[in-house]
């Protein structure tokens, strides 16, 4: 009878043991979180108003050195080289101008997504911790689950969570 009991209280304490485990597919995340999609939206309105001023720049700078090659045939070839050269200063300097915006750009929102991505990493680990999780496992592209069972899928919970307190 003792052989019996102890395999069954161990199988009990077993059960009783198993970690509680779920799984986020990040892609899913990160695409329906609402604060993402503005940040997205913010920055390609930025985009998009300094490729606007690059083509304009650009077409001021088209025109102008137009301009110059034909008041260059009328003067002496000093004086074009001289003109030339300093307007390839001026077109060096604007194009480093607008290069330095586009990456101060580029680094400020890499800044932000950096920063949304801890936010949200921050939030799956207390709602794993608020709903006694030992684990909650990265899916989606690049994630580290290949399957899992349906009812283990925190995506939808957790981005409403995620999605209700940005609203606030």
């Amino acid at each position: 009878m003792k052989k019996i009991i102890i395999p069954i209280m161990a199988l009990l304490i077993m059960s009783c043991e198993q970690d509680k485990i779920g799984y986020v597919d990040n892609v899913k995340l990160m695409d329906g979180f609402q604060e993402k999609i503005d940040i997205e939206a913010k920055f390609k309105t930025k985009v998009e108003a300094l490729t606007k001023k690059r083509d304009s720049i650009s077409q001021a700078f088209q025109l102008e050195l137009q301009q110059f090659q034909n008041k260059a045939q009328k003067m002496s070839q000093k004086s074009a080289q001289e003109e030339y050269a300093l307007l390839q200063q001026k077109g060096q300097f604007v194009g480093n101008q607008l290069q330095q915006e586009e990456q101060q750009l580029q680094q400020t929102s890499q800044t932000e997504m950096d920063s949304l991505v801890s936010k949200v990493k921050r939030e799956i680990r207390a709602y794993g911790e608020t709903n006694g999780f030992t684990y909650i496992l990265g899916g989606g592209d690049g994630g580290s689950v290949l399957y899992g069972k349906v009812g283990k899928d925190l995506t939808d919970e957790l981005l409403k969570i995620l999605n209700d307190k940005y609203k606030k």
